[in-house]
């Protein structure tokens, strides 16, 4: 069983909801990163969604992209990012899912991009930019090494596609609360209660909802729906980028706590 399987497990054991902060490598700095993700794993995450910072991030909102752009402005590196993860990982409860696009991967090659990420201590995969239909040659070779590659369902997605999706999909399942990129809403869309549903007459597999989580009651919205796990990424990303990077901590620390707290007991 991978490590992200056994958190779910042990979450659903005891009827809780997974909360899965998404913050970008690099923003403002690694070293921040670094004291970011053991602040996060201190306060309520369960598991962690690290960003690749990439030049054309395609599914990614004005916040996340604005980040993406700092990192790279720094001069940040996927080499730099593992490196950083090697050294902290190991401290970690949570375990670290890393969303980056397919070109790094195609670029180093699938076998040697997954042994560098699992020597670097990841255990699960998010990749926006890769279909269904082109997944398989990444799923085996992640399985055989004891990563999770989760795949996106859209609210656009077929029966068809989301049973397709549901088979294929390891960890758990990402569902995409809105179309479009990520970014904050103040609203969710109702829809997203039936498109739960609607997987779980497929599937027994966790599924996390995503895209558009910004306050606690949302995050609460969702368990209260069935969700296995509440993605909260641009208000994280936003409060971690406010003021100096003592100030970002405290802020995502406070949030996460909220957030936990919301979907420990939703209203």
């Amino acid at each position: 069983m991978t490590a992200i399987s056994r958190c779910f497990e042990n979450l659903r054991r005891n009827q809780e909801c997974a909360l899965i902060p998404f913050i970008t490598a690099g923003d403002p700095d690694l070293e921040t990163t670094a004291k970011a993700l053991q602040v996060l794993d201190n306060s309520g995450a369960d598991i962690i969604e690290l960003g690749v910072p990439y030049s054309d991030p395609l599914a990614d909102g004005p916040v996340i992209q604005a980040a993406a752009t700092r990192a790279l402005e720094r001069g940040t590196t996927l080499e730099q990012v593992l490196e950083m993860l090697k050294g902290i990982s190991p401290s970690l409860r949570s375990p670290i899912i890393l969303f980056t696009y397919y070109n790094p991967i195609l670029h180093r090659g699938v076998d040697k991009f997954l042994r560098q990420i699992k020597d670097a201590g990841v255990a699960g995969l998010v990749v926006p930019d890769l279909p269904l239909e082109e997944s398989a040659g990444l799923i085996k070779p992640a399985a055989e090494m004891g990563i999770d590659l989760t795949l996106l369902v859209a609210p656009t997605s077929s029966p068809e596609r989301i049973e397709a999706i549901a088979r294929a999909s390891q960890g758990f399942i990402y569902l995409v609360s809105v179309t479009g990129v990520t970014g904050m809403r103040t609203q969710l869309q109702t829809r997203v209660g039936e498109l739960l549903q609607q997987i779980r007459h497929v599937t027994d597999k966790p599924i996390g909802v995503g895209f558009g989580i910004s306050e606690p009651e949302q995050a609460g919205q969702i368990k209260a729906w069935g969700a296995d796990a509440a993605i909260v990424g641009s208000a994280m990303v936003k409060r971690l980028a406010e003021g100096t990077p003592e100030q970002g901590l405290d802020a995502i620390a406070q949030f996460c706590q909220s957030l936990k707290t919301a979907i420990k007991n939703p209203s």
